[in-house]
């Protein structure tokens, strides 16, 4: 086994945001995803010293956080680049083409941010892991939604394809699952004590005879057997560890918050790589030759080798090491220091560590304190930087469960219960702390950003990673940004949370779900166009006047979703485009113009005024088009709802929501059986405006329409029962619950023919959360109120 040290090989600077996530597929290729939204090749020019050319894979509309290779089959020489992030979207893309042509395939069928990915060794499936609370199967080639591998309680933060029977999943429930790629369930292993983010095999070398290993919040490196057996733990690391992978020689490496990358070698620590960064957010290794790579907050990609002759020239290693040196590291980053207590300089000739990685503090010549790390493999002590207070801070601590913190937030969630406390240090990511926060309380993942901005906005900014906007139009119930009940679709303040949970019923404002990175279903289209040409559909291939009126409609649809749209004639023309490739795409090709038509709906009246030739409505074209009648293509289904549910955004919309309610129910009812996540939450959000519809001035006390209101409610009750996301259960009960504002009739309906009451009490055992019990005591007082 190989002894000697990593030294830096590379430092490669492009990217403008975190690197999030490397791969290594060979020696003359790296790859890296970051939160500039892009993903970047860098491909090796010189071997000695080494010297990289990068060029961008992926251009994107937010945060990449997640990337993955797949290696050469047939039809791709050349293996695979798959990527995934915030907009949910996974593309997969060959290597050195440009961002500006198509994607091989884009796949669709998250509903929230894509944190994880994996492609099997034999390169025939992707599995992907999401906040959504799922993992997904994707068939290479296919390009299809394979599996869905149910049953997390949390964001599913790691995946791991092991081999061609078994996926691992690592969640934020600490609980890993292993599932056949068909969707099985195979068994769960418990023993994490928080959060698992990581998850590699473990090398057949490797003395412990573990199969994989795991690690995450509580900074611990687990070694199991595939039946569930712990064989080991690695202890080392001093903050949460985000990555795990394997080298050729079967030793492990490990990268985390605490700024280290560290190689284990049997059990053992034999290396610790410091960066001058906070947060070392990926590392892989490289099967053919050993090295690695690593993916930092400071913006860079370094290559670190074993091998002389590619390692980088003695200037770039001592640059590197002065970098790591010079670096500043918060006080609250170490924890309590007593500077009076320290010892001077003379410590560090006169005691050696005891294992590799350790980190003592010295009370330097000028009053200083500096951070030491101790090298096993020189016997001496390394500089890693100078503790400083952090800017913005007081320099007073709070005590929390026995740690010092800048600030410890009361967090007020529920009425009549204690405050939560939020503990932070201005050394954190918010993000970081938020969602260890939610995870520590069980708090639906939908609070991200709302309870990250109020820690940016509390601490005047004096902090460390980005605070995401929400964009404009968002949904505010969470599955695109955040959740903020009975609140409209626009960007909300950030500069506090709420002091208490606010009244939610009746809901007074339309919701939609218009996020979308039209640049790329633009491309996906004329990829299809280019499709049907080939395999010979004449009839519904669109012309090249046709393909420049879809270019038109882009840039107008942004501004209208926006609400900035001046108004022209653009969208007119996109509607007609799109319902003509509605009426005439095969099903297999529909959806990227389904997505265009939901997005349509939401941003022009032009949607809702749309008659074909023989005067039908978009509602009848898609009727004609049995786009909801086909159960093997339940997001065709989604899109379509979600078109019906973006009506409600416009006078005119309504009024043809309205009108044709018998019409639409009849399409969307038999999806209320359907299993699908995302078109449960489509099919409640409908519901929910429907409901907002029926209760305001929309219709005088006197007009409203009961029958109307007791066919959803009937729908409804059904949905809450049977329903196990969260997030569809709320828009379920908030529907329902804005219903009984319709009436007394309605509410004696509810309890005695749709037993309502049972079926929230069926909710409460299945979604244990504080929205949830809330507002079903909200439904609850009212059905009361109307004995």
């Amino acid at each position: 086994m190989a002894t000697s040290n990593f030294k830096l090989s590379a430092c490669l600077e492009e990217h403008e945001d975190d690197v999030r996530a490397v791969a290594f597929p060979h020696e003359k290729l790296v790859i890296s995803a970051s939160r500039d939204a892009t993903v970047r090749e860098w491909k090796l020019l010189d071997p000695a010293p080494p010297r990289y050319d990068c060029s961008i894979t992926s251009h994107g509309s937010s945060f990449v956080n997640a990337v993955a290779f797949c290696p050469p089959i047939k039809g791709y020489p050349d293996g695979l680049i798959i990527s995934g992030g915030k907009d949910t979207i996974i593309q997969v893309r060959e290597p050195g083409r440009e961002p500006d042509k198509d994607a091989e395939a884009l796949l669709l069928g998250h509903a929230h941010n894509v944190c994880a990915l994996d492609v099997s060794q034999d390169g025939t499936y992707v599995v992907s892991g999401s906040w959504d609370g799922s993992a997904r199967v994707w068939k290479v080639g296919k390009w299809e939604c394979d599996a869905i591998l149910e049953g997390h309680q949390g964001s599913v933060w790691a995946v791991l394809a092991y081999d061609t029977e078994t996926i691992i999943t690592g969640c934020a429930d600490q609980i890993i699952r292993l599932y056949t790629p068909t969707g099985k369930f195979l068994h769960s292993i418990k023993g994490s004590t928080d959060v698992v983010r990581a998850l590699c095999r473990v090398s057949p070398k490797h003395p412990s005879e573990a199969d994989f290993a795991s690690a995450g919040n509580d900074g611990v490196i687990r070694l199991w057997r595939l039946n569930g057996k712990q064989v080991g733990e690695l202890h080392g690391h001093e903050s949460f560890i985000y990555s795990l992978t394997t080298l050729p020689t079967g030793e492990l490496v490990s990268s985390g918050e605490d700024r280290t990358v560290r190689i284990w070698s049997n059990n053992e620590c034999t290396q610790t790589i410091t960066h001058p960064a906070i947060s070392v957010w990926g590392v892989a290794a490289c099967s053919d030759n050993g090295d690695i790579v690593t993916g930092a907050s400071d913006k860079k990609v370094r290559v670190f080798s074993r091998v002389k002759e590619r390692q980088a020239a003695q200037e770039a290693v001592q640059t590197f090491e002065d970098s790591v040196k010079a670096s500043s590291i918060p006080k609250q980053q170490v924890g309590d220091v007593q500077k009076e207590t320290l010892p001077g300089p003379e410590f560090l000739h006169q005691k050696s560590g005891t294992k590799e990685g350790q980190v003592i503090m010295i009370k330097e010549d000028d009053g200083s304190v500096g951070a030491y790390q101790w090298s096993q493999s020189s016997q001496s002590w390394m500089s890693v930087g100078t503790v400083v207070d952090a800017v913005g801070s007081s320099g007073k601590k709070t005590d929390y469960l026995g740690k010092d913190y800048d600030y410890v937030f009361d967090v007020d969630i529920e009425d009549g219960k204690p405050p939560l406390k939020l503990p932070y240090n201005l050394s954190q990511n918010p993000y970081e702390a938020t969602t260890k926060f939610i995870q520590d309380n069980e708090l639906p993942m939908t609070y991200l950003d709302q309870v990250a901005n109020f820690i940016t906005s509390n601490t005047q900014g004096a902090t460390l990673g980005q605070s995401a906007q929400a964009p404009v139009g968002s949904d505010p119930y969470g599955t695109e940004s955040r959740y903020r009940p009975g609140e409209s679709t626009t960007s909300a303040p950030t500069s506090s949370l709420p002091t208490s949970r606010p009244k939610v019923l009746p809901q007074t404002s339309y919701l939609s779900i218009k996020t979308a990175n039209l640049r790329t279903i633009r491309k996906k289209i004329e990829e299809l166009n280019v499709q049907l040409d080939n395999e010979g559909h004449i009839d519904a291939v669109l012309n090249t006047a046709q393909l420049a009126d879809l270019e038109a409609m882009i840039t107008p649809l942004e501004q209208s979703l926006a609400g900035t749209y001046s108004g022209n004639n653009a969208l007119e023309r996109g509607v007609e485009l799109v319902m003509q490739m509605v009426a005439s795409w095969p099903a297999g090709q529909q959806l990227p113009a389904l997505d265009l038509l939901r997005l349509l709906t939401a941003a022009t009246s032009a949607a809702a005024a749309y008659r074909s030739s023989d005067g039908g409505t978009f509602i009848d074209v898609l009727e004609s088009s049995k786009v909801l009648e086909d159960p093997d293509r339940p997001n065709n289904i989604m899109l379509a709802v979600r078109a019906f549910s973006n009506l409600f955004e416009t006078p005119e919309g309504r009024t043809l929501a309205d009108e044709s309610f018998d019409k639409i129910h009849v399409l969307v009812k038999s999806s209320a059986n359907n299993a699908n996540r995302n078109l449960t939450i489509a099919l409640t959000t409908l519901y929910v405006n429907y409901a907002v519809l029926y209760t305001t001035s929309s219709y005088p006390s006197e007009q409203r329409p009961t029958d109307l209101a007791l066919t959803l409610m009937d729908d409804l009750s059904s949905i809450i029962r049977k329903a196990v996301d969260s997030e569809a259960v709320y828009r379920g009960l908030v529907a329902a619950g804005t219903l009984l504002h319709v009436g007394e009739e309605l509410q004696m309906a509810a309890k005695e023919i749709y037993d309502l009451d049972g079926a929230l009490k069926k909710a409460e055992q299945t979604v244990k959360e504080p929205r949830i019990k809330g507002v079903i005591g909200e439904i609850r007082g009212l059905l009361e109120g109307s004995e």
